[in-house]
């Protein structure tokens, strides 16, 4: 029998979650996704050395460009390994500003341009706040292509489709996560916290015919995988992938498009931060995840300085 990697692409496409270009080379995902991270741990491998240095003396002292010019420099070399797609996040401590959100996007699309990359190979990661949502909008229109990130909420997916954005990102380990620590249940499966969330957010998509590709994120465990099974696309860690690769088990579809989901609801400004704000778990994962990628990204910057 085939592994459980193999089974699983044939139901769902699979993003590699780092940018070890090993593990990207050993694995071949179809797209992979970076962050400042995953960036960060790049910035500390032998083989990255020289973009550092590259990125450090094209910046000329601009220790923000710098930072842009070696997230560049690691997408390229991630699209060299890949078919398809890298994502590459703008600055976490953007999320609450839409209009330098926007900026900050087009600087790195236009940074790929000069490098002979084309928008159909990108897409921009940005944090699902409402200015995220509303910068991504604005960049859809302009033909790039948004991943929105840091999600937790059935509020975030409703306004992320409805702003037409090309790529979701709910965060299922992190849901888990929080989960676990208020109860002290460790779940599995279907009764994962983190399972039914993205399960809703697909079914909703699907009921209304959104075009919006939901893409789980963020995984603890196998278990978690096999019970999105079928999801548009799941970003999984090398260490996941190694184990789906070893393992030979049956692997069943658990998502398919004709499941039936809720109906379509359209949220204002006030409705969307209503919502999001009744949701305590997505309130303080949001906040949090966007606080640990600003350090990173200060990490990142202490290095390029």
């Amino acid at each position: 029998m085939t592994s459980k990697l193999e089974q699983l692409r044939s139901m769902t496409t699979v993003v590699a979650d780092t940018g070890d270009l090993e593990a990207i080379a050993k694995l071949t995902p179809v797209d992979a996704t970076t962050n400042p991270s995953l960036l960060l741990k790049a910035a500390q491998l032998p083989r990255y050395a020289d973009a550092l240095n590259q990125a450090r003396q094209l910046a000329n002292g601009d220790v923000n460009r710098a930072c842009d010019l070696f997230a560049v420099s690691v997408g390229e070399e991630i699209l060299r390994l890949i078919p398809g797609r890298v994502s590459t996040e703008v600055d976490a401590r953007l999320s609450f500003d839409s209009e330098a959100s926007y900026a900050k996007a087009m600087n790195l699309v236009e940074l790929y341009n000069q490098r002979g990359i084309n928008n159909d190979r990108l897409l921009i990661k940005i944090a699902a706040t409402w200015e995220g949502i509303k910068a991504a909008e604005r960049l859809e229109k302009a033909g790039v292509q948004c991943n929105l990130t840091l999600l937790f909420s059935f509020a975030q997916a409703c306004a992320c489709a409805d702003a037409n954005v090309t790529l979701i990102s709910p965060f299922v380990g992190r849901i888990y996560d929080w989960h676990k620590q208020q109860t002290g249940i460790n779940y599995q499966g279907i009764d994962d916290p983190g399972v039914q969330s993205v399960s809703r957010i697909y079914r909703y998509y699907k009921q209304n015919d959104y075009q919006t590709i939901v893409m789980g994120a963020s995984f603890r465990n196998i278990g978690q995988i096999e019970a999105l099974a079928g999801c548009d696309r799941l970003t999984i860690s090398p260490a996941l992938l190694e184990a789906l690769a070893a393992d030979s088990g049956q692997l069943s579809r658990a998502l398919n498009s004709q499941q039936t989901g809720e109906a379509k609801q359209t949220l204002s400004e006030a409705c969307f931060r209503w919502e999001h704000n009744e949701d305590a778990m997505a309130t303080e994962k949001l906040a949090e995840g966007i606080r640990l990628f600003a350090i990173d990204q200060v990490k990142l910057e202490k290095l390029l300085s």
